[in-house]
């Protein structure tokens, strides 16, 4: 029976309203979710449901081996055994053809390749299922993956199912593009509220010396990198100085080479010496990136994340985040370091007023009682023995309490502490009427911290001298070798015996200077016996683990000595 050129139009006719209908369902399907693989496998079973084909299945494609088996329907019982294994496992030839550049449009696959492997391993019923036609999934010239449809005995697609097969493909490629873009604004919406969360975390630490462990475990816990690691720049190194890894914190302080600020510079990190130790954290090496902490041209530090992928595999969004992390930081770094400044500022200045109250009216007061003392003194009639014993009295009680006073005044102000320890303790010991020697081997620069406790631990030794030793004289020695300031006092006074083991039956000196000494992590010692003197020596090692992190970003002071 012949068909006529009229039945022919009308069957064209029938057959583009087919299509166009197929790809309006498919159109309303694909609108209905923003989430990938359900989006995938509710569109598959719509496209079997309207053309009447038995089984297709889709594959996201990666660089070569890597493809996504993401969703099917009605696997033949060979190809779904093993949870599906046939499938996600091991390369075909439609894959191939993609890999290599092939596959540009939708072909007919003359044999699948894993039916066959199926049949030749006998992994069961291979429901009749022999061929299946491939289209590539695509849009905007970039391209998804691999959408495969076959039916039993079926071994030949038309053109027109082709075309049908191809303008799908196209309507899941824009879809799979949306989705994408959706995922992408989602995922950026949610990187700025991170960083929202985090810049207020690091905005409430004030104590700089708290930095290192709250940051790496806060950017750990937000942001799901598996190890960070926090770097301070030093005046002559750049320091390790906390890591997160396996959920703990661990503090490491190992000192590195300023080599690696210009590496960070450069956008690179190849000390192979901090790669190993780094290893030895849990790092994996080509899974790690690294920033600068930088404050304009100035690099404070660094941060290291280990996100367990290769570095080509970061997002762009991700270093851009990690950019962010470390811009928050070095804001929050240079906050913490004005309020510490505006701190000691703020206790100076009260230390300063609190001298000058004392200094013009209890000092002045007691003055005045020494003088009115002596002034009745010569009034009063000589042989009157006692009262002029008690107006001596009165008059030396009077003179020194002044003398403690004017010493207290100069502990809560210590003009010249500028001109250096050795300087200040001379002038302070001069004024309690002690001659200090000072011995000094070499000069440095100090923490404000270190600087500050071996002028307290030093007035309170020349305290003690001047009150119990029973001399006027004492020898102070500094020095500062391999990394170490070391400060010791001596006089050769009555001395006393001192045991170690009952040190809380001592002065409130003693324990104040003890610690002071230990609360910076320094070492303490004090050698005394009855008849020969008095030794006290303290050390700070500045650069290893005795400071504990308590001065790596202090200001620093002048010349130690």
């Amino acid at each position: 029976m012949r068909i006529t050129e009229m039945e022919a139009e009308w069957m064209a006719e029938a057959m583009n309203t087919n299509e166009i209908n197929t790809l309006k369902v498919i159109a309303e399907t694909l609108n209905q979710s923003h989430e990938l693989r359900p989006m995938l496998q509710s569109v598959l079973e719509k496209l079997l449901e309207i053309t009447k084909l038995q089984t297709g299945w889709i594959f996201l494609v990666d660089e070569e081996p890597i493809y996504h088996f993401v969703a099917d329907c009605h696997l033949p019982p060979a190809l779904a055994i093993d949870n599906k294994r046939p499938m996600c496992e091991n390369s075909c030839w439609c894959l191939d053809k993609y890999w290599d550049g092939r596959l540009n449009s939708a072909v007919n696959i003359i044999n699948c390749k894993r039916i066959e492997d199926a049949i030749e391993c006998n992994w069961g019923d291979t429901g009749g299922l022999t061929h299946h036609a491939t289209v590539p999934i695509a849009a905007g010239g970039e391209k998804f993956g691999v959408l495969n449809i076959g039916s039993p005995g079926k071994v030949h697609f038309e053109e027109n199912e082709l075309n049908l097969l191809q303008s799908v493909a196209l309507q899941i490629g824009t879809a799979i593009k949306r989705t994408k873009l959706y995922g992408e604004q989602q995922e950026r919406a949610n990187t700025l509220e991170q960083l929202d969360d985090f810049g207020r975390y690091v905005w409430k630490i004030q104590n700089v010396n708290d930095f290192p462990e709250k940051v790496v475990k806060k950017i750990a816990g937000l942001f799901h990198w598996s190890q960070v690691a926090f770097m301070i720049k030093e005046e002559k190194a750049m320091t390790l100085h906390t890591t997160f890894t396996n959920g703990a914190v661990k503090k490491i302080k190992k000192r590195f080479s300023l080599g690696i600020v210009e590496e960070l510079r450069n956008k690179s990190l190849d000390d192979e010496e901090l790669i190993q130790d780094l290893e030895k954290e849990g790092f994996i090496d080509d899974c790690t990136i690294a920033v600068s902490l930088t404050m304009g041209e100035e690099i404070l530090g660094a941060l290291i994340v280990c996100n367990e992928r290769k570095p080509d595999s970061y997002k762009e969004c991700d270093k851009k985040t990690l950019k962010a992390i470390a811009d928050y930081v070095a804001l929050a770094v240079q906050n913490a370091v004005l309020n510490e400044k505006s701190r000691e500022l703020a206790l100076a200045e009260e230390r300063n007023r609190l001298a000058r109250d004392l200094h013009d009216s209890v000092n002045q007061k007691l003055f005045s009682l020494s003088l009115t003392a002596k002034g009745l003194k010569a009034f009063a009639p000589k042989e009157n023995e006692i009262m002029q014993e008690s107006l001596d009295e009165i008059q030396n009680i009077s003179q020194e309490v002044l003398q403690e006073m004017r010493a207290l005044i100069w502990q809560l102000r210590p003009a010249g502490l500028e001109e250096g320890i050795g300087a200040t303790l001379e002038k302070y010991g001069k004024s309690l009427g002690i001659q200090v020697d000072v011995k000094i081997s070499s000069c440095c620069h100090m923490p404000r911290v270190i600087e500050e406790a071996l002028w307290r631990i030093g007035q309170e030794a020349l305290n003690n001298i001047s009150k119990h030793a029973k001399t006027d004289k004492a020898e102070l020695t500094l020095e500062y070798v391999d990394d170490t300031i070391s400060m010791k006092i001596r006089d050769y006074g009555e001395g006393f015996q001192y045991d170690e083991n009952v040190f809380g039956r001592y002065s409130l000196g003693l324990t104040s200077m003890r610690e002071r000494t230990c609360m910076l992590g320094g070492k303490w010692e004090i050698d005394s016996r009855p008849g020969c003197g008095t030794e006290l020596s303290v050390k700070f090692n500045l650069k290893g683990d005795s400071l504990d992190g308590k001065t790596a970003s202090k200001e620093r002071g002048g010349d130690a000595f």
